[in-house]
């Protein structure tokens, strides 16, 4: 077990421990984190399979329309029985959806600094129970690394077609999503459910 993950489920046990509660047992979080992970690599490998083929009969510019509406639409189908399910980032490319919470910037940024110290992104996750105004909430966070394939609309300037520059600032004249290279951390899943 890697030790990154072994301290952060070490964490999420014990702070687990001070809370009292049927759904808050050791036994109901260990459950959402199982039920979390497994949704976020659901929802990753439908959204990676849609693009891929999308890429494959198609191009990058039409498959520019999957992140837009196909995605939102997963999530919105993943958020059901008290979840709320999304994907966020620090460099959202849509100012209406993709906007981390203060929770989930800050976990980004522990993301961010985790890469940066080595840990490869495909491992990086964050477990917490947070208090808000509407109540207490299991929240998960899994970060989601680039692709290959992802670079034709994410990458470098030299990375993405003239076409897809030319649908995305028509599409997002907003967009912050660039500049990744291979690997990094592009953003990543977030979900919550009501304790």
């Amino acid at each position: 077990m890697p030790r990154f993950f072994a301290r952060s489920i070490l964490i999420f046990i014990v702070s687990a421990t001070s809370f009292a509660g049927p759904a808050d047992s050791e036994t109901a979080q260990l459950s959402y984190l199982e039920e979390s992970r497994n949704i976020a690599k659901e929802f990753m490998q439908a959204l990676g399979g849609t693009l891929k083929k999308q890429l494959e009969t198609g191009n990058a510019e039409s498959a520019i329309g999957i992140c837009k509406r196909i995605a939102p639409e997963m999530a919105v189908g993943y958020s059901k029985d008290g979840r709320v399910v999304k994907r966020v980032s620090l460099k959202n490319r849509n100012p209406l959806m993709g906007l981390p919470d203060e929770w989930e910037r800050q976990v980004l940024e522990d993301f961010d600094r985790d890469f940066h110290d080595g840990k490869p992104a495909a491992e990086i996750e964050k477990v917490a129970i947070v208090q808000e105004p509407e109540g207490r909430w299991f929240r998960y966070m899994k970060a989601i690394p680039t692709q290959p394939m992802c670079l034709q609309c994410h990458g470098t300037p030299n990375d993405i077609p003239e076409g897809v520059k030319a649908v995305l600032a028509k599409e997002y004249p907003e967009d912050k999503a660039t500049g990744y290279k291979a690997g990094e951390i592009r953003g990543a899943i977030s979900i919550k459910r009501r304790m």
